[in-house]
């Protein structure tokens, strides 16, 4: 994983104008502070604390996918007997000592800095030794922190003066792949509204299509509970017939498919393909990489999808390429277990025609800053950018003020359901209520294509 540090890092120098009138005693990290939380899972999960010399605090929660990609940072995580080998007893150690004697008496406004420090005393290219669970609480921990002494919301303090938009929801209303035991394929069937006029009436609209999403499967027999971030888990006989549940749902709304909603995909290929061979566990197809394409492309020819992330596994680019070339006119294709939050993996990918967006995910990158960078190259490269929860989520909402406050135009949490999915998306409307007049939504200028 490349580090790709830069001190002309454009939010960072906002952050630095920020807190021009403060002190630098002000921001002065006095405390770092460690402690085991549990994530929506029942898993236990990394917490931080910072407490800088003006008395304000900052306080973060790592999140933990489960659909990962090989080249993320790595959670710190016990082994042994204790919740199944999931404890985090030796990372919230990290935190307490070789983070807190690093951090302590630094600048908390300089976040590149306390970052990097970070990443070269962990010193492995995964974050393997401190663990990227630490990493990436502490290093949000340290953006609240510095956020709250300047008197301002998190998105604001990253914003600066610059103009930025509410995002684009892409929201859950089944749930598939490695969040619902392989009932279907695709990991994730989802639905976008970038015909809305604002991010509220989005919800509003994901609202009704979720309710009637439920009514048709308790009416037809299929609804099994919900997966695990929050869609319903059905029991469908094969990936099609989730998609057409989901278009007959929208229909019953009397929304507009193509102009007012579309759907959007999360295959997730890495889960089931592996060396250009996808296995298929509804209907017990095997196919190739050209079989994949073709598969996917009929679903775009008969459904109004506009989105669809991992579309082949991360060790297919030529996949990519050709899935890329094919569609990318007329879908967002994003690159999630294949670029992993990696600005130097963005770039490459731009270069190559191997996708056209890319998902951000801070604790995949391990840092805010790291995080930050993959996003920037993204939008150099006119990628689509889309801020993204994991599937192990908490209260935590960092996420919602980095799609507001880098204006990355999409966010991606999750269901419409479970608390720890609406907190981001309540978090959100309170954003927008703040902007007043002044609040943007991105809607379809976020999506790299013309719709």
């Amino acid at each position: 994983m490349g580090n790709g540090w830069s001190a002309s890092n454009a939010m960072y120098s906002n952050i630095q104008f920020n807190n021009r009138s403060l002190h630098m005693t002000d921001t002065t990290i006095t405390h770092v502070h460690g402690r085991r939380v549990w994530d929506s899972r029942g898993r236990p999960t990394v917490e931080a604390e910072i407490t800088l010399a003006c008395g304000v605090t900052g306080r973060a929660i790592a999140p933990a996918g489960a659909s990962t990609g090989s080249g993320e940072a790595l959670d710190l995580r016990d082994g042994g007997a204790a919740f199944g080998g999931l404890d985090v007893a030796n990372a919230v150690a990290c935190v307490n000592g070789d983070i807190a004697n690093l951090l302590t008496g630094r600048d908390a406004s300089d976040q590149a800095a306390i970052d990097k420090g970070m990443v070269e005393l962990d010193g492995t290219p995964n974050r393997g030794r401190l663990g990227g669970n630490a990493l990436v609480a502490t290093s949000m921990a340290v953006l609240h922190a510095a956020a709250a002494a300047a008197g301002r919301p998190v998105w604001h303090y990253l914003a600066g003066d610059r103009t930025v938009r509410l995002p684009l929801p892409e929201i859950q209303i089944f749930g598939g792949g490695a969040h619902a035991a392989r009932r279907v394929d695709v990991q994730d069937f989802m639905v976008m509204c970038p015909g809305a006029s604002s991010f509220s009436e989005a919800l509003n609209w994901t609202a009704e299509i979720y309710r009637a999403a439920g009514a048709l499967m308790k009416q037809a027999g299929k609804l099994q509970g919900v997966a695990d971030e929050g869609g319903y888990w059905p029991t469908f006989d094969c990936n099609e017939e989730a998609l057409d549940a989901l278009l007959a749902a929208i229909n019953e709304t009397g929304l507009q498919l193509g102009t007012q909603v579309g759907i959007s995909l999360d295959i997730a290929a890495s889960e089931f393909g592996r060396n250009g061979s996808y296995r298929l566990a509804l209907d017990g197809r095997t196919l190739d990489t050209e079989g994949m394409v073709r598969m996917l492309g009929g679903w775009l020819d008969n459904y109004p999808i506009l989105s669809i992330e991992d579309p082949v596994a991360e060790d297919d680019p030529a996949g990519f390429g050709i899935f890329t070339k094919e569609y990318g006119h007329r879908c967002q294709i994003i690159g999630d277990d294949y670029l992993v939050t990696n600005a130097q993996r963005v770039a490459n990918a731009a270069l190559a025609g191997h996708a056209n967006a890319v998902l951000i995910k801070p604790n995949q990158a391990g840092t805010i800053t790291e995080a930050h960078e993959a996003l920037v190259a993204g939008k150099k490269a006119g990628f689509g950018t889309i801020v993204s929860a994991r599937s192990g989520e908490t209260e935590d909402v960092t996420i919602a003020h980095l799609s507001v406050g880098w204006d990355a135009g999409q966010l991606k949490v999750g269901s419409f359901s479970r608390s720890e999915r609406t907190a981001k998306w309540n978090e959100v409307l309170r954003i927008e209520e703040s902007l007043g007049k002044q609040a943007v939504f991105s809607g379809w200028g976020a999506l790299p294509f013309q719709g």
